[in-house]
């Protein structure tokens, strides 16, 4: 069966069939022709839901500011226990909505990072980053360091004492996924007081250029990322003039930068097989490996693109168990590294 016939022989729970709808039928609603966004519609398909106060459900969240001049803050998840001997990893999350929509505190968001604290048994942070068009690249980017740069540097009140910054993990999807890795490209020209960057979760990475890929031909109807609303976000989010060739989009292009002396570490590409996308994420987890990166890549086959917003989908189940996979393997190597003799977590 082609790519195609899969798309089209998708049998999906009614649901998130309606919420597919809803996404990509407000997203071109928002979107004008001029490369601006309707801010007050957009507003209004997304949904909020606020910090948790008092601990629901073995967690507590709190929001906290780091430069309101920009609207630049955090959502912070953190595990609640009577113990805090026990200490806990530390994900850095940035959202998807291809730099133009979402924020920390967008519905989906906020369910899938208190999913990723529950079941990792982690602290997350949610970034709030500056939206393109009204702020363009590099300025996703700036934000998404300067608040690595903070949670290094600063008193948080309320942090958990027992965070162990020397295991942290950056991680995003889609558009986050593309911040995630520049964040690693500006964190090797940068020496971090505690903070050390152990791994990098690259859920469906939002990567382009200006050639078409094989998947990008076939899947055409795939849902969500269609090729007409994925370039209609490049050009609102590059600084004028660019092309998809910009080497923050083509990662690995013509312009883009020599990742061979970059410290990048261990990465995990999540990919689905019926996102358009999937030809450059793969890319991603190739060149990282041929570059002598310790890279890895899990496919669920039948997923789509944002299939992780849904957690009736049964690829769902398999991607948080991925993911914790992932976190508790490069934590007990750091661990290790750190204590040769303790042979487990702590």
């Amino acid at each position: 069966m082609s790519k195609t016939d899969a798309v089209s022989a998708l049998q999906l729970p009614w649901r998130v069939k309606l919420m597919l709808f809803a996404i990509g039928s407000g997203t071109d609603l928002c979107c004008r022709s001029n490369s601006t966004v309707n801010r007050c519609l957009a507003h209004l398909f997304d949904f909020k839901s606020p910090p948790l106060n008092k601990p629901n459900n073995g967690l507590k969240s709190f929001d906290v500011t780091v430069d309101a001049s920009r609207n630049l803050w955090f959502r912070l998840y953190a595990p609640t226990s009577d113990s805090t001997s026990e200490s806990l990893p530390l994900i850095v999350y940035f959202h998807g909505g291809g730099f133009i929509f979402m924020a920390p505190d967008s519905k989906l968001i906020d369910h899938l990072c208190q999913s990723l604290a529950r079941e990792i048994s982690a602290v997350v942070i949610s970034v709030n980053y500056r939206l393109a068009p009204e702020h363009r690249c590099p300025c996703q980017y700036e934000d998404g360091f300067d608040v690595l740069k903070f949670i290094d540097a600063a008193a948080i009140e309320g942090f958990p004492a027992n965070v162990d910054l020397k295991r942290c993990f950056v991680a995003g999807d889609t558009s986050g996924g593309n911040i995630a890795h520049h964040m690693i490209l500006r964190s090797g020209e940068h020496e971090f007081r505690d903070l050390e960057i152990v791994g990098v979760i690259a859920i469906q990475p939002f990567f382009g250029g200006e050639e078409r890929t094989q998947s990008e031909k076939e899947l055409i109807r795939a849902p969500l990322a269609t090729m007409d609303r994925t370039d209609w976000f490049w050009k609102a989010f590059l600084p004028e003039g660019s092309d998809r060739d910009h080497p923050a989009v083509n990662i690995f292009g013509p312009n883009s930068a020599d990742l061979s002396n970059v410290r990048f570490p261990a990465i995990k590409v999540f990919v689905g097989g019926l996102d358009p996308l999937i030809d450059r994420q793969k890319r991603c987890y190739e060149e990282m490996k041929k570059l002598g990166k310790e890279s890895y890549l899990v496919e669920y086959q039948n997923a789509f693109h944002g299939f992780y917003g849904f957690p009736e989908l049964p690829e769902w189940a398999l991607f948080i168990r991925d993911v914790v996979d992932f976190v508790q393997t490069q934590s007990s190597k750091m661990i290790s590294r750190r204590n040769p003799n303790h042979n487990s977590m702590d």
